[in-house]
């Protein structure tokens, strides 16, 4: 493998907005901290089903839904997440609606992403078998390495647990 093959110039970071994605947006940073003029892309992608749903029933309140959800979205990434990219790391967000694992592969292709990183969220026993069906599925289609951060020590329930 040559160094040509494992050069990393764009990181994307799949976020669900839950404490361990948090968690796994410090790897996600660091990676991309490390490579000079790496860029680090977030992306969050909003479930088709309960998109159709809150907007069919936001819509007959005749609001603007998605100019509403787009601030509210930029606003949880511009409290949460940017302040921790440090300067000089190129930054972006992007949202897409659809089936979350399809979106993160369609992203990572036509972003040509180097590395994808995002959290682990199973908990249980049955889960602890396997990643979670989201980060499952990302590893078994994506063409480029992905990071699959694990839940933090101290957040860990006893083997078993549900």
């Amino acid at each position: 493998m040559t160094a040509k093959n494992t050069e990393i110039k764009r990181v994307l970071f799949c976020t669900d907005f839950s404490a361990n994605a948090h968690h796994a947006f410090d790897f996600a940073v660091a990676a991309a901290a490390k490579r000079e003029g790496c860029e680090l892309i977030l992306l969050h992608v909003i479930p088709e089903p309960d998109a159709q749903f809150w907007k069919a029933y936001i819509y007959e309140l005749d609001t603007d839904v998605d100019k509403n959800a787009r601030e509210a979205l930029d606003a949880k990434v511009e409290s949460e997440y940017r302040p921790r990219v440090p300067a000089g790391v190129p930054f972006r967000a992007e949202f897409r609606i659809g089936k979350d694992y399809a979106k993160i592969i369609d992203v990572a292709r036509e972003f040509s992403v180097d590395l994808i990183v995002l959290g682990r969220q199973g908990r249980g026993a049955l889960q602890s078998i396997f990643f979670g069906t989201v980060a499952e599925k990302v590893v078994k289609r994506s063409t480029c390495p992905v990071l699959v951060i694990p839940l933090p020590r101290n957040d860990s329930v006893s083997p078993g647990a549900e």
